[in-house]
């Protein structure tokens, strides 16, 4: 588990998120955090089979999809579904280097996800939102 040191490090150098589960309703934690996610400055990619676009951006049907490189992978799926977004994740690192971080949002939860996210080397949140941490950690802003 990361401390908040470690978790601000990160967060300070990563910048595109891939946004698995995103959803095209406002008033949805999964368009709210992510469109969140832009004022700080950090690049949103939509993943969400049934939609073209979110936030003028273009949707992907999954991770391994996405031609640009990923830095976090940030999970709005239930917590049965997270294995398989996982799995994904891990994949797109072993084949392209990419994908430093895997957040799992509030109320996320898959400890098998978490253990195979940890034997990829690849560090772990689960159950924290991403609009709640960046201004814990960073109360003026990340740029």
């Amino acid at each position: 588990m990361l401390n908040a040191a470690e978790l601000k490090a990160l967060l300070e150098r990563l910048n595109t998120v891939a946004v698995v589960g995103m959803s095209t309703h406002p008033a949805k934690a999964a368009h709210r955090v992510p469109a969140y996610l832009l004022t700080e400055g950090f690049e949103v990619i939509p993943v969400n089979p049934h939609a073209e676009t979110i936030l003028e951006r273009r949707c992907y049907r999954s991770l391994l999809n996405i031609p640009e490189s990923i830095d976090i992978v940030d999970v709005f799926r239930p917590s049965a579904d997270a294995l398989a977004v996982v799995e994904e994740a891990i994949v797109r690192h072993k084949a392209r280097g990419d994908v430093a971080l895997i957040w799992l949002q509030l109320g996320i939860v898959n400890e098998t996800a978490r253990v195979l996210a940890a034997e990829a080397g690849i560090p772990f949140i689960q159950d924290r939102c991403m609009a709640i941490e960046i201004p814990r950690l960073f109360p003026h802003g990340r740029k």
